[in-house]
C-alpha cells in the first residue's frame, strides 16, 4: 500500500495559513493578549491576603463558612510559598480562555440542539478535538502566535471546547418538549422560549460543562508552560527541567488550590442560578442544626457585597495596593525600566550565562525576564520577536537543523565561548570502554540504554542520526529521551552503585569536576568539529538596543571563568541562581566591568 503523508499536508496548510492569514493572526493575539493583560491586571492589583480574602467572601456567599475558611486557608497557603503572581497569571489564563470557550461553545451547542443534523455533523469533529493528545495543539499554536501566553490560552481554547459544546446540547436537549409544546402553544416567539424556558432548565447541565472547560483549562496550563505561557505551568516546567521536587511539589498543590476553588464555586454558583439547585438549598439549611447550620450559614448577598468593601477599603488604608513605589527604582540607569526578555533550555552553561546577563542589565535598569523554554519554542520565539535573545545556541553543527529553519529571522551576535565538544561519557571505573567503537557489544552491561538530555537539543539528532549508526550501535542501544538534571541524577545514582553508564555529556561541564568521567574517543568524527557558544538576537534587537547589542557581541568567558560559574550556581541549589550569581560577580568584578563597559 502506498505511504500516505498527512504530515506534510497538515505542514503544507500551516504554511498556507501562516502566508496568507497572518494579519488574522496577529488580530487575534492583540485581542487575547488584551484580555489576558486586563484580568491579570485587576487580579495582581491587591495584596494577596486581600485577594485571598475576598475570595473568600464569595466563597461564604456561595458555600457557606467552612467553604470560606478553607478557600482563604488553601490561597494562603499559595501565597507563604511564593507562587502567588505565578497563580494569577495561571488564573488569568484559565479565565480567559474559559470565557472565550464559553462565547464559542454555548451558541454551537444551542444551535446543535435545535438541528440533529448539526449536531450528528459535529459529533466527529468534536471527538478528534478532544481526542487529539494536548500538546499537539501548541505545535500550530507557536507557529501561528509564537511563545507565550497566547498559545497556551489559544490551545486550552480548543482543547476545552468539546465539552462545553456537548453538555450546553445535552442540557438543551433534556428539557421536557411539553413544556416547549406548552410555551408555543402560548404562543412564545422561538427566542423567548430558548431563554425563558429552555436555558433556564439547562443550566445544571450548562454548568456542569462550564465546570468542566475550567478543569480542562486548569490540565493545560503545565502543557501551556512548555511554550512560555509562564504561571504555574511555568514553575512545573521548570521543576520537571530541574527535576526539583520541592517546586513540582508546592506548584502542583497550588494548582490543585486553584482547581477545588474553581470547582466548588462553579458548582455552586450552578445551583444558585438554578430553580431546583436553590430550592435542594432550601430544604438543607432549614434541615440543618447546631454547629451544622453554623458552618453553612451563607450571608445575604448585601452584607458579603459589604464585607468585600470593608476588605478594600482597609486594603486602601494600609496601602497594600502595590506596585507602583518600585518604579523610580527600577528605572534608574541607562536602561530606565525597558523589558528585555531572555530564553534559555535548561544547559548548565545557559543557565549561567542568563542569570549572569539578568543580573548584569538589572544593574543597569533594565526589568530582565528569563524564560525557560523548550529549544523549538525557543528558536519559534527569537524568529516571531518575542524573546530578545538567547545566550547557548550551539553553531555551526550541533543546533545546525534550527539554524537552517530560522537563521534567516534571526541575527547572530557571536561566539562568547569556544571551541566546545559533545561526547557521550563513561564513569572512569569502566575500564574497558574508551571510544565509542568499544560500546559494541557490551549493550548488556549497560542494560541496552544511553542516558540521554532534552529530545529537542541538537545533540540528541545527532546521536540518534549519525553517532548510533557510524558505529554499528543501533538495535542495541536505546537513546532515553530525558532532560540534563535527570541525566545528572543518573549519573549520580550509578556513580553512588558502581554502576556501569554511558551519558550524553559536553565540554565545558561542571559534572567533569565533580566525577572522575571519561570522554569516549570519537575517531570518525562522528559528532563533527566542535561549535562556539553563540547569542543571537530576535531582527531588529540591535537596532532597538544597540547598547545591549554591544555589550553582548563583547562578551566573552574562558573555561575557569564559566566552569567556576556555573559550580557557584550549582552550590547554590535550585531556585537561588541570581543569588549565586551575585555572589561569583563579587568574586569576579572584572567581568561586570568588562560585560557593559
Amino acid at each position: 500500500m502506498p505511504r500516505l503523508n498527512p504530515g506534510a499536508w497538515a505542514d503544507s496548510a500551516v504554511d498556507f495559513l501562516q502566508q496568507h492569514l497572518s494579519w488574522l493572526f496577529d488580530a487575534v493575539s492583540a485581542v487575547v493578549t488584551g484580555l489576558y493583560d486586563g484580568i491579570h491586571a485587576v487580579l495582581s492589583a491587591p495584596a494577596p491576603l486581600l485577594l485571598a480574602g475576598l475570595l473568600a467572601v464569595a466563597a461564604w456567599w456561595l458555600r457557606g463558612l467552612l467553604a470560606a475558611v478553607l478557600a482563604f486557608a488553601g490561597l494562603a497557603l499559595v501565597d507563604s510559598v511564593g507562587l502567588w503572581s505565578d497563580a494569577m497569571a495561571t488564573l488569568s489564563l484559565v479565565l480567559v480562555a474559559t470565557l472565550a470557550t464559553l462565547a464559542i461553545a454555548v451558541p454551537i451547542g444551542i444551535q446543535a440542539a435545535r438541528s440533529p443534523r448539526l449536531g450528528a455533523a459535529l459529533r466527529p469533529v468534536l471527538d478528534f478535538m478532544q481526542t487529539m493528545p494536548a500538546m499537539v495543539y501548541l505545535i500550530p499554536g507557536v507557529v501561528f502566535f509564537g511563545v507565550g501566553v497566547v498559545p497556551g490560552i489559544i490551545a486550552t481554547i480548543v482543547f476545552a471546547l468539546p465539552p462545553g459544546v456537548r453538555m450546553t446540547e445535552l442540557g438543551i436537549r433534556q428539557v421536557d418538549p411539553e413544556l416547549v409544546e406548552a410555551a408555543d402553544a402560548f404562543g412564545t416567539t422561538p427566542r423567548n422560549t430558548l431563554l425563558r424556558v429552555q436555558l433556564p432548565l439547562a443550566l445544571p447541565t450548562v454548568m456542569a460543562g462550564v465546570n468542566q472547560v475550567i478543569m480542562l483549562g486548569l490540565s493545560m496550563v503545565v502543557i501551556a508552560g512548555m511554550v512560555g505561557g509562564g504561571g504555574l505551568g511555568g514553575a512545573v516546567y521548570k521543576a520537571i527541567g530541574n527535576v526539583d521536587i520541592g517546586l513540582g511539589f508546592e506548584a502542583g498543590l497550588s494548582i490543585v488550590i486553584l482547581a477545588m476553588y474553581l470547582d466548588r464555586m462553579t458548582a455552586a454558583l450552578g445551583r444558585q442560578v438554578s430553580p431546583t439547585g436553590r430550592r435542594a438549598l432550601a430544604r438543607a439549611r432549614s434541615a440543618a442544626t447546631g454547629a451544622a447550620r453554623l458552618w453553612q450559614h451563607r450571608p445575604q448577598p448585601a452584607y458579603a457585597v459589604t464585607a468585600a468593601a470593608v476588605l478594600a477599603l482597609l486594603a486602601g488604608g494600609l496601602h497594600t495596593f502595590g506596585g507602583a513605589a518600585n518604579g523610580p527604582a527600577a528605572a534608574a540607569g541607562p536602561g530606565k525600566g525597558r523589558t528585555l526578555t531572555i530564553g534559555y533550555i535548561p544547559w548548565d552553561e545557559g543557565i549561567a550565562s542568563t542569570y549572569l546577563w539578568k543580573e548584569l542589565l538589572e544593574r543597569r535598569g533594565f526589568r530582565v525576564e528569563a524564560r525557560q523554554l523548550e529549544l523549538g519554542a525557543l528558536f519559534t520565539g527569537l524568529a516571531g520577536g518575542r524573546v530578545d535573545f538567547q545566550t547557548d545556541a550551539w553553531l555551526p553543527v550541533t543546533q545546525a537543523s534550527y539554524w537552517e529553519k530560522y537563521g534567516d529571522r534571526i541575527d547572530d551576535l557571536g561566539a562568547w565561548y569556544g571551541p566546545t565538544s559533545i561526547e557521550l561519557t563513561v564513569p572512569s571505573y569502566v575500564k574497558d570502554v574508551r571510544s565509542l567503537a568499544d560500546l559494541k557489544g557490551k549493550g548488556d552491561r549497560f542494560k541496552g540504554r544511553i542516558i540521554g538530555i532534552e529530545p529537542s537539543a541538537g545533540a540528541m539528532g545527532i546521536l540518534k542520526d549519525r553517532v548510533l549508526k557510524e558505529y554499528g550501535l543501533e538495535g542495541e542501544y536505546e537513546v532515553v529521551d530525558g532532560s540534563t538534571p535527570g541525566m545528572l541524577a543518573e549519573l549520580q545514582r550509578a556513580q553512588a552503585k558502581q554502576e556501569p553508564v554511558v551519558v550524553t555529556l559536553w565540554s565545558p561541564h561542571w559534572a567533569y569536576a565533580s566525577y572522575d568521567l571519561h570522554k569516549l574517543e570519537d575517531p570518525r568524527k562522528a559528532w563533527g568539529q566542535g561549535d562556539g557558544i553563540h547569542t543571537l538576537a530576535r531582527k531588529g534587537f540591535a537596532r532597538d538596543e544597540p547598547e545591549v547589542a554591544a555589550w553582548l557581541r563583547s562578551f566573552t568567558l574562558d573555561e575557569k571563568q564559566l566552569t567556576g560559574l556555573e559550580a557557584k550556581i550549582q552550590a547554590g541549589g535550585k531556585g537561588k541562581e541570581q543569588e549565586a550569581v551575585r555572589a561569583w560577580l563579587a568574586e569576579h568584578p572584572e567581568v561586570a566591568e568588562a560585560a557593559t563597559a
